[in-house]
């Protein structure tokens, strides 16, 4: 046998009749047990006081609830199309005002959600962006270059140009992706920097040690000035590659004959590392896009590069609590200061 799920208006009918049957039968016990009708009057008063007070307590809440699942059905149709309204209940209905604030909350929070899957989609998509628009170059010239060694005869000498071309261009290639392996990395959190207070001087010479060929090549001077006593909090590798970021840079935009200088200084909260350049300078309204991913100013588009090494570097330093800051202007060179916390 099926059971039969009763709904609120059968529940308050059968309460109702239950009631009256009581009632009643208090009436008819009375009359007969004292043949009074004065006390059958007096229950009969009562019943119908008491289904005056039943029935006007179901009227109130009964408008209360209608009310409310209609401001509440009002408001979740406004957080569906993405309009949150703001309801106003009297001060004691606590029930109702702690439910639109949860429905508040919830729906700042699905806000949020989605302005951070917003976000990410256009991060993927400039990624995407980016990586096509800087892979494109030396694919085409290896394609250009297979072409030519493909359908053209020459010397052996002249194979041996292309074909050492060819290497640069693959060089590239893997110098891009291996950057972009490192920028996921640190992005998505899975390479952790472990700090432990050591000194800086050992993982400055570690960056110094991958600039100093190409120093000597174009014959500049770098010129350090950093005691082997100071020690601060960071990671030795990581570190030391953002360093190298930025003194590879320096390197690249640094005339022939010129001087780099780096200079560190222990601070009360910061640890201070200063490298400078001599050479054509950064305009100021461009001192905030040159952290950006694969920035690269119009003018340089000659000089090897893909723009993501002073990202990795703010990357790098931000992770550990630090900042980098730049300052210069056209033709006077640029200082670009590290920020390392002491603490």
């Amino acid at each position: 046998m099926k059971n039969e799920k009763f709904s609120i208006n059968r529940l308050c009918i059968f309460i109702c009749i239950l009631l009256v049957s009581i009632f009643m039968g208090t009436a008819i016990s009375l009359y007969l047990l004292t043949d009074n009708f004065a006390a059958v009057y007096v229950v009969l008063f009562l019943t119908v006081l008491v289904f005056a007070c039943i029935f006007s307590f179901i009227a109130i809440v009964r408008k209360k609830l209608t009310t409310f699942s209609d401001m509440l059905c009002e408001q979740l149709d406004g957080m569906i199309q993405g309009n949150l309204k703001d309801l106003q209940f009297d001060e004691e209905e606590n029930l109702f005002n702690k439910i639109n604030h949860r429905l508040s909350r919830l729906y700042s929070v699905l806000c949020e959600n989605r302005q951070s899957i917003a976000r990410e989609r256009e991060d993927l998509q400039g990624l995407i962006s980016d990586v096509s628009h800087q892979v494109k170059t030396p694919i085409a010239n290896l394609k250009m270059i297979e072409t030519t060694l493909i359908e053209q005869d020459m010397t052996e000498q002249k194979q041996r140009e292309f074909l050492a071309a060819m290497g640069g261009q693959l060089d590239k290639l893997d110098f891009l992706m291996q950057a972009l392996i490192k920028t996921s990395r640190l992005e998505a959190g899975i390479i952790s920097l472990e700090k432990k207070k050591q000194p800086i001087y050992d993982t400055l010479a570690a960056a110094l040690g991958g600039i100093l060929l190409n120093a000597e090549k174009k014959n500049i001077d770098v010129l350090v000035h950093c005691p082997e006593s100071t020690t601060v909090s960071h990671d030795r590798k990581w570190t030391s590659e953002a360093l190298f970021n930025i003194l590879d840079n320096a390197i690249k935009y640094t005339p022939e004959g010129g001087k780099i200088r780096v200079k560190v200084e222990k601070w009360e909260l910061y640890l201070k590392i200063d490298i400078s350049d001599n050479g054509k300078g950064i305009p100021e309204k461009h001192h905030a896009e040159i952290f950006k991913r694969f920035y690269r100013e119009s003018d340089v588009h000659d000089i090897d590069g893909i723009g993501i090494g002073l990202y990795l570097t703010r990357e790098i330093i931000t992770m550990q609590g630090g900042y980098v800051k730049v300052t210069s202007s056209l033709q006077t060179g640029a200082t670009f200061s590290v920020f390392l916390p002491v603490g």
